[in-house]
């Protein structure tokens, strides 16, 4: 039996990365164990209520946890892309960073009007990403039922961003 210690315990931390004074939380230690990943789909899934229609993830390392969800619910899965990604019709969202502005994109017909929709993503920091998303898909006039993370970084406050949505994360540091 897998415990939410034991996917910690998976998260490796790598300091200065991407640039100094960073903590990296690398997931791909939990991804190899076909066990603990598993694990996290099914909770993920244990915690979604009602009716959902599509999961919403957020490129790239969301797009992992996304699939593997939407499969699990027999359900819809909608990429939301880096700008420049999509190559049909699309509604974009700017958000901030730390270093400058970024774009995401999602296609403008991948959501029908009031679909129940997931979103996930594998990190909690700031909550930029993640509130540009949601208003990516309330834009295409869809309704954000839950906002899922693995990894929640409880220090940069990115859950004050979402008041108002249902949030859960499975580990946080």
């Amino acid at each position: 039996m897998v415990e939410l210690t034991q996917v910690k315990e998976m998260i490796r931390t790598i300091p200065d990365f991407p640039k100094k004074g960073i903590l990296f939380r690398d997931i791909t230690p939990l991804l190899l164990d076909k066990r603990k990943f598993k694990f996290c789909i099914d909770q993920f899934a244990k915690k979604t209520k009602g009716k959902i229609d599509y999961v919403v993830s957020i490129e790239s390392r969301g797009f992992i946890f996304g699939s593997a969800l939407a499969y699990k619910l027999g359900v819809g899965f909608i990429p939301i892309r880096k700008e420049g990604k999509l190559p049909f019709h699309k509604h974009s969202a700017a958000y901030d960073l730390e270093y400058g502005q970024a774009v995401i994109e999602i296609h403008a017909d991948a959501i029908r009007e009031k679909s129940r929709v997931i979103i996930i993503d594998d990190v909690l920091a700031t909550g930029g990403t993640v509130e540009a998303a949601i208003g990516l898909v309330e834009k295409s006039k869809g309704i954000v039922a839950g906002v899922y993370f693995l990894v929640e970084l409880l220090a940069l406050g990115g859950r004050k961003r979402l008041k108002g949505y249902p949030v859960y994360s499975l580990v946080s540091y």
